[in-house]
């Protein structure tokens, strides 16, 4: 059941760039549906549950910065508001509840997570590169939008930094061999990349 919910999480995540790349190539320009709000924080709601069960403190804490920023951009698109009250808090809640009760193993978390022989201490640190960077993305698109009047956007500079963070996630799964992080990732690219072009060809149509 744990993996269930794992896979459930990872399914949101996947699903929410397919509709999102669909939706930007039908509307020929990148679009911020409100669909990929509700997807990735569905997706990130199952993962820190995921992560609990697991008892992996990383998991938690790489959904705890991107999480508020999807409930932002809901509210953006003025639909968490529409969401009921005990279903909001619930939301609001869950990570908090989460990582506190964590916090309470760090020590024990912290060992395991850099302390496993299979891994290299330089290995692991370059793939905590690529997961950083990947996360921050959803920062930097927060900053964007709130810059440009708090409307939900997709900037070139967030396609970038995913495309960025995949590549050095890929090169991390390439060396340990893991074909969930390859296939995963690989997905990703294209939609990335994808997305870039159709937002410069939405720039030079504007020229």
């Amino acid at each position: 059941m744990i993996y269930v919910i794992g896979l459930l999480a990872q399914l949101c995540f996947s699903a929410r760039i397919l509709i999102q790349w669909l939706m930007s190539e039908r509307a020929r320009k990148v679009l911020s549906p409100t669909v990929f709000w509700i997807l990735s924080l569905a997706g990130a709601y199952l993962l820190c549950l995921y992560g609990w069960l697991r008892k992996d403190f990383a998991i938690v804490m790489g959904q705890f910065l991107s999480y508020y920023i999807y409930v932002w951009n809901l509210n953006a698109k003025h639909h968490w508001a529409t969401l009921p009250a005990l279903l909001r808090l619930v939301i609001l809640a869950t990570p908090v509840v989460i990582l506190l009760t964590t916090l309470f193993q760090v020590d024990r978390l912290a060992d395991r997570f850099f302390s496993q022989a299979d891994i290299p201490l330089p290995l692991l640190l370059f793939g905590i590169v690529g997961q950083v960077v990947f996360s921050m993305r959803f920062l930097y698109q927060w900053y964007y939008s709130h810059k440009h009047e708090g409307q939900s956007l997709l900037p070139a500079g967030f396609w970038w930094m995913s495309l960025s963070g995949s590549f050095l996630i890929e090169v991390y799964a390439l060396i340990r061999l893991d074909p969930v992080l390859l296939l995963g990732q690989s997905f990703g690219m294209v939609a990335y990349a994808r997305n870039l072009i159709i937002g410069y060809r939405e720039n030079q149509s504007k020229l």
